[in-house]
């Protein structure tokens, strides 16, 4: 989803990703338009089946609608990075073994190293964070940048372009966490939440000493 020229709907679109499950009233917060106009997109992406809802129980008052992205929806977000098939992967492991698979995983660390580090500014932790997640958003991660002091970070991914593969190949996601050690010159790089084991995100802390 290009991040020049968002219309509306494209808008919530994104922020059902990031947030999961939003009631028009937090549309309207995040967005600032009316009732009418939120209740006039969510119709709209509703027919297209972009979009569902369910009602929450609270403990005090009614349930509350909240809406969320359908399997249609999701799809709008990157979900195939590189052409990987689960498919294929397996037929390798199948032939050549668990070991083939491990290799071809490092293969892809090393060379995402490579790239990376030609591209992250060194001047200082906080530029380094800032084209991490510049290039994991070039990449469809939706990825935020968050500091807490000069030297702690936290990364946010709200879309994992490679979520498939990840799941069945949980190696795909240790190499990331060892690239972003290599890449930013720390090893306290620590994946505190990670999709494939059933968060909504995944989130790294990352502490530069």
């Amino acid at each position: 989803m290009t991040q020049l020229m968002k219309t509306t709907k494209d808008r919530i679109l994104e922020l059902l990703k990031k947030e999961v499950s939003l009631s028009v009233n937090e549309l309207i917060d995040y967005l600032d338009i009316t009732h009418m106009a939120i209740r006039k997109h969510l119709t709209t992406l509703e027919k297209d089946g972009l979009v569902s809802s369910h009602h929450e129980k609270k403990d005090i008052g009614r349930p509350i609608q909240k809406f969320f992205l359908t399997t249609k929806g999701k799809r709008l977000f990157p979900n195939n990075y590189e052409s990987i098939s689960v498919e294929f992967l397996k037929d390798i492991q199948a032939i050549h073994g668990k070991d083939s698979i491990e290799q071809l995983f490092e293969n892809r660390e090393e060379r995402l190293t490579k790239q990376y580090a030609d591209l992250v500014n060194q001047s200082s932790n906080l530029e380094k964070m800032r084209d991490i997640v510049h290039i994991q958003n070039e990449k469809g991660y939706m990825a935020e940048l968050s500091q807490h002091d000069d030297d702690q970070f936290e990364i946010v991914e709200y879309n994992c372009p490679i979520f498939a593969v990840a799941k069945e190949f949980h190696i795909a996601c240790r190499c990331e966490t060892s690239m972003f050690k290599k890449v930013l010159g720390t090893e306290n790089v620590e994946r505190v939440q990670c999709k494939t084991e059933g968060n909504n995100h995944c989130r790294f802390k990352v502490e530069f000493e």
